[in-house]
């Protein structure tokens, strides 16, 4: 009995070390220095130059061993990368956001550096190996950013476990459904951006020679930090095609349309460009994401699927702005440059997807009211009969609606109230105040109590 107690104490430190440890350098995991094929200001001219990147690894609870890569400290932010891509793709991005945040990248199961296995090719898998990561950092809240198949690892996430610990939601260019449903209309194909009817179409048209096409604006080498980044990635960490193609026909195949209308009740950024296919999908997103900001990039801002990559700077700046504002952060700068507007709010609909209808009739009289409310103070059911947006300068408060719908705001964010609709609210720990903006007529009350 006492042999059995002593191999099941070992058997547990051991599977403890499997999951427990220390992060080393990217130098010392890949073995060797790399210099990048260009040299662009700002951004690391060998990899050496980026000492502060780090690469560590962790097991699944399937016995799959990932490897992440890490740099800078603050406020942890969660990379989750497309099909086949990997850590170091995202060299340029790591090293501009640094200094500003905890900066994860998450090798998925026969990515990058991360074991190559022939089961759980699955993304409601891929799923839970975010989550498992998630514990094995100890990381209970974090931004989120998934590009392209990653975006759906993100919704297979939230499907799953809800935005519980998701305090912003960032998402590159990833349809909704790549491929059409039966009885799909035409409309409902573009809006859901199905490019194909079967898998094996999917890989036509990604190929096509359109000058569009996402395998020509992979290859187009037009942007150097992207050069950088792709020699980089192609070098240290080759693609194992066979590996990566497990995942594909699961990939490729799932609707996520109804997560996407019902579940993501979280800051969102939804960024696409000229070049992708995708604008059209995302536009459709941006509207049924209640208080989302779309970013659409131009042509000449490098906007095709890998704009993050191509234009790292400007994304990294988009990023930044849109979590550290809470909202719609379209960043543009006036004259000299030393005005600049962050734009809060774009809403066609309230917190909860109501959309907003005309404004009132009669005489316009605007009010706008700062408002204190007590730690721990539940308010009464209540309604507004005007349009009104409520920015939170301190403070938190959750609220609800009649419909058990549900959304959470902290300070710096806008809340988009609902009209003619039943609703309470509930602080947290502290006093919350806000600047509340009602687009109300002449005579109009403020709100009324719900019966």
């Amino acid at each position: 009995m006492r042999r059995f107690a002593l191999w099941s104490i070992g058997m547990l430190m051991l599977s403890i070390a499997a999951n427990v440890s220390c992060a080393e350098s990217a130098l010392a995991v890949l073995g060797k220095d790399y210099a990048f094929p260009n040299k662009v200001d700002g951004l690391p001219t060998k990899l050496s130059d980026f000492h502060d990147l780090q690469i560590n690894s962790f097991v699944t609870s399937d016995g799959v061993k990932l490897a992440y890569w890490e740099a800078g400290s603050g406020k942890p932010l969660i990379f989750v990368p497309a099909w086949s891509a990997n850590g170091a793709n995202y060299i340029n991005v790591l090293y501009l956001l640094r200094k500003h945040y905890h900066i994860y990248v998450l090798d998925e199961r026969n990515q990058g550096l991360s074991q190559k296995v022939d089961f759980g090719n699955r993304i409601y898998r891929y799923s839970m190996d975010l989550r498992e990561f998630n514990e094995h950092i100890g990381v209970k809240s974090a931004y989120y950013c998934g590009w392209s198949m990653g975006v759906s690892i993100l919704y297979g996430y939230i499907d799953l476990f809800g935005t519980k610990g998701i305090e912003k939601l960032v998402l590159i260019d990833e349809p909704p459904s790549i491929l059409s449903r039966p009885g799909m209309t035409p409309d409902e194909r573009l809006k859901s951006g199905a490019i194909a009817d079967s898998v094996q179409g999917v890989g036509e048209v990604m190929s096509a020679h359109t000058g569009t096409s996402l395998t020509e604006r992979y290859n187009a080498m037009d942007s150097p930090p992207y050069a950088n980044s792709e020699a980089f990635a192609r070098e240290i960490v080759p693609v194992d095609a066979a590996a990566v193609n497990r995942i594909m026909h699961d990939h490729a195949s799932i609707d996520w349309r109804d997560v996407i209308r019902t579940k993501i009740n979280v800051p969102t950024a939804i960024f696409t460009g000229e070049y992708s296919a995708n604008v059209p999908s995302q536009r459709w997103m941006h509207a049924v994401i209640s208080g989302s900001t779309l970013y659409v990039y131009t042509k000449a801002e490098q906007g095709d699927h890998f704009l993050a990559f191509k234009n790292p700077v400007k994304f990294t700046n988009d990023l930044q702005a849109f979590l550290e504002t809470g909202g719609d952060v379209s960043t543009n700068l006036l004259a000299n440059g030393s005005i600049q507007i962050h734009e809060l709010l774009r809403a066609e609909r309230s917190w909860n997807g109501a959309t907003y209808g005309a404004y009132p009739e009669g005489v316009a009289e605007p009010v706008v009211a700062k408002i204190t409310i007590p730690a721990h103070k539940e308010l009464t059911w209540h309604s507004h009969p005007m349009p009104s947006f409520a920015y939170v300068l301190s403070g938190e408060i959750t609220v609800e609606d009649d419909k058990a719908g549900k959304r959470h705001f902290k300070a710096g964010e806008v809340m988009p109230e609902t009209v003619h609709t039943a609703h309470r609210g509930l602080v947290g720990d502290e006093d919350a105040t806000f600047i509340v903006f009602y687009a109300g007529t002449k005579g109009m009350p403020l709100s009324q109590p719900a019966k």
